[in-house]
């Protein structure tokens, strides 16, 4: 990177920022319980499966876990 792009680069790393979603009509709290309630959903599917074993049902569960953003911990290290 020459000299130019890294005093920039510094300059702006340092200033506030401000996001804004003008358009979006529900708040975060929202978003979130929908997510949350979608993923409950199919994890009840998951657990009522007789047909998964033990290891795919917590396997499909980390994975919904994982599709909302979380990495499923050192627990799904395998």
């Amino acid at each position: 990177m020459d000299l130019y792009k890294e005093i920039l680069a510094r300059a702006i790393e340092q200033q506030k920022i401000e996001v804004i979603f003008p358009d979006l009509q529900i708040s975060a709290n929202e978003i979130v319980g929908q997510q949350c309630y979608q993923a409950l959903e199919k994890i009840k599917t998951i657990i009522e499966d007789d047909s998964l074993s033990e290891f795919m049902c917590i396997e499909g569960i980390v994975c919904i876990l994982e599709e909302v953003g979380s990495d499923g911990g050192f627990r799904h290290d395998f």
